[in-house]
């Protein structure tokens, strides 16, 4: 590495460099939250099929898939710092551009969301960077319990960003929403340029450039870390067919409006499936991952994924609906956290940034599918997404208790003899 592409030394309080880290990452996905919600409804009242509006949900994805692992390469080369500044830069283009769209018709406006969201997935380092920064100043006996940092700021993002885009939607018109986002995200640029540190230490050792294909292979070829990959794709894969489909569902089975006073409801219910998953890692992620272990958190929550993914598309009241995205939402906060923090846990310090992108890439393959997959079957029936989702999250979990579990126990076993 040459004395050029060093990084400076990692700041001293690792703790004030987590609130920045965090900060960052929340506001990234406050922007996030504020689109996601309506994208799905814009794309069909522009006349868009069912495919249509998977593509444009799963694109975002797609250029994750293909860019995070570069980032994550090139994040271990020259440190966290430049690409993460990059990233909010590029985003805050993004929603520029999805705002411009919010006020185009028909078949240009599915053009420009296309675009714009093309243009998100190709500049969206930050998650990826942000845990490879987290782990650059954790010990790795604490990386599960500082990796629920980025699942708060993902229930935060999403308490914030679905209000902020239903009450923008509500009094600013269809772009409002968009630009509302783009505000986020240049605060966070600006926020990000003065305040965060680079965290990548001087004396770090580096693992190099390797081809992105035994970058895969290495990541994957793990016995642990490739089977918690796996968990995090098939999971991620549920998600995102609720992300997609949640707004066109209740619209059908409450019959709301959302150009009129309902504007708000849809945004309401994302916001509080993220409030919910805010409380759950405030309140009772730590005794939990103490008490059951990553793996074992990891096989409760997507035993509540099942049970509440195949009970939301037959509720017709309120309150019920209430109670299941409750259940999901405290499913989804604490899901995330021990599978990154297991993945940290099993990397060596000089390939955090690779494995981790490598990881965030599977994750982005499962947004790519999960929309497509859920933007076409919902059309044949609203219930079918749901049901085969939960099907897959309950398989999973069967997935975490007879291979996971068993493999890190024989793992542990090991490790004093290696």
């Amino acid at each position: 590495m040459s004395q050029s592409d060093t990084p400076a030394p990692a700041p001293a309080s690792s703790k004030g460099t987590l609130g920045v880290i965090f900060l960052t990452v929340f506001l990234d996905l406050v922007g996030f939250g504020i689109v996601i919600p309506i994208l799905p409804i814009y794309a069909n009242d522009n006349a868009a099929k069912g495919w249509e509006i998977g593509a444009i949900m799963g694109v975002y994805s797609l250029m994750q898939f293909v860019c995070s692992p570069l980032w994550g390469r090139w994040s271990d080369r020259i440190g966290r710092r430049k690409p993460m500044l990059i990233g909010t830069l590029g985003a805050t283009f993004a929603y520029g551009v999805f705002a411009l769209g919010s006020g185009m018709p028909g078949r240009w406006a599915l053009a420009v969301f296309f675009l714009s969201r093309m243009l998100a997935g190709f500049f969206g380092a930050n998650l990826a960077v942000a845990q490879a920064a987290i782990a650059d100043i954790t010990p790795p006996e604490l990386r599960s319990r500082r990796m629920g940092l980025i699942g708060m700021a993902f229930g935060l993002g999403f308490v914030l960003g679905p209000w902020l885009g239903g009450v923008s939607l509500k009094h600013f018109g269809l772009a409002g929403p968009g630009w509302a986002a783009t505000g986020f995200c240049a605060l966070n640029f600006l926020l990000a340029l003065f305040l965060l540190p680079e965290t990548l230490r001087k004396n770090s050792e580096h693992a190099g450039h390797l081809p992105r294909l035994i970058q895969w292979t290495r990541t994957l070829g793990h016995p642990q870390i490739g089977l918690a990959v796996t968990v995090f794709f098939l999971s991620t894969f549920a998600f995102a067919c609720f992300e997609t489909t949640l707004g066109l569902l209740v619209s059908k089975n409450f019959h709301l409006d959302y150009k009129g006073h309902d504007a708000t409801k849809i945004g309401n219910l994302f916001m509080f499936t993220g409030f919910i998953g805010v409380l759950a890692q405030g309140g009772v992620y730590r005794p939990l991952l103490k008490r059951m272990g990553e793996a074992g958190l990891i096989a409760l929550c997507l035993l509540l994924y099942g049970v509440s993914l195949a009970s939301i598309p037959w509720v017709t009241s309120w309150y019920p609906l209430l109670g299941w995205l409750a259940v999901l939402g405290f499913a989804s906060s604490l899901s995330r956290p021990p599978i990154f923090g297991l993945i940290s846990r099993l990397t060596p310090a000089s390939d955090q940034g690779a494995t981790l992108g490598v990881a965030q890439s599977v994750g982005s393959l499962a947004r790519i599918a999960g929309p497509l997959f859920a933007g076409i079957f919902f059309m044949m029936h609203p219930a079918w997404p749901y049901l085969a989702c939960a099907a897959m999250a309950l398989f999973t979990c069967a997935v975490v208790v007879l291979k996971l579990i068993p493999a890190l126990r024989a793992h542990a076993a090991a490790e004093p003899l290696a």
